[in-house]
């Protein structure tokens, strides 16, 4: 009886630390500054829309929007290409070396990105990538390389061996084998890791603000530090940005649901 009490309880409590700062910032949105510092959980004195227009208005927003999407969508591309290429050869490796490369990559989660920012930086400049799009791809494909080799190595070892050795017999190629086999089966977990890929690199401020200088190209989360001053954060306008920010990710989720989903379970049970 007291577990039980005790796991309720830590399950909401769980939840309330994450509904709780939802509903101040979905609240926010409506709210003036003076209605969010003076009563951040209470319903807005009047709905309405000021907000959203004023940000949808804002030209430079804009711009860091479709910024943020071309680098979003390309770096999840070509992490993906890499990582399934990756991850194909090394689950197909069944010598020493193969668990050897996974253990490399595995090394890439364990070394945070705050350890690389001066060498990054240093060597971005030697290079002309900073203030580039080119740079913030090359960046965010190579830091969320390992999670995917990781993620993705995993089901690729999962495909039946005879299907490999079938095609093999036939004559076919190991890219062929990689395009015709690996890859049609590999479709829910390249969704659920495209999912989480979108995400980070969709939020992510770490390197942009390192990397980029010019405000037209500055992606969304750069961006929304304009509502933060010196001494004053507008934060009726941070939480609208916010919500605004979030709406590509829902979206998403929403068309990719079942691939998510399937590439989540993939591997759980086997037949």
């Amino acid at each position: 009886m007291i577990f039980k009490s005790t796991r309720i309880f830590a399950l909401l409590t769980f939840a309330a630390l994450i509904l709780v700062p939802s509903l101040i910032v979905v609240l926010g949105s409506f709210k003036t500054d003076a209605e969010v510092y003076n009563k951040p959980l209470s319903l807005p004195e009047h709905w309405n829309f000021d907000n959203y227009r004023r940000l949808l208005s804002d030209s430079d927003l804009d711009i860091a929007f479709r910024n943020s999407i071309s680098v979003t969508v390309t770096s999840v591309v070509l992490t993906l290409l890499f990582a399934s290429m990756a991850s194909f050869a090394i689950a197909r490796m069944i010598t020493i070396s193969g668990k050897v490369l996974a253990t490399l990559f595995a090394f890439g989660l364990a070394i945070p990105a705050q350890i690389n920012l001066v060498p990054v930086y240093y060597m971005f400049q030697k290079l002309g990538l900073t203030n580039s799009f080119i740079g913030l791809i090359i960046i965010n494909v190579t830091t969320t390389l390992p999670i995917s080799i990781f993620i993705l190595t995993a089901f690729f070892r999962e495909i039946s061996k005879d299907m490999y050795e079938a095609s093999e017999v036939d004559g076919a190629s190991p890219l062929r084998v990689y395009r015709s086999i690996a890859l049609p089966l590999s479709r829910p977990a390249m969704g659920a890791t495209s999912i989480f890929l979108f995400v980070i690199n969709w939020n992510d401020l770490l390197w942009p603000l390192l990397l980029i200088q010019e405000s037209e190209k500055k992606t969304l989360p750069l961006a929304m530090l304009a509502y933060r001053g010196e001494y004053f954060v507008s934060f009726s306008m941070l939480f609208t940005a916010v919500m605004v920010a979030s709406l590509p990710m829902v979206i998403m989720y929403l068309f990719m649901q079942r691939s998510f989903i399937a590439g989540l379970t993939a591997g759980a049970v086997k037949g």
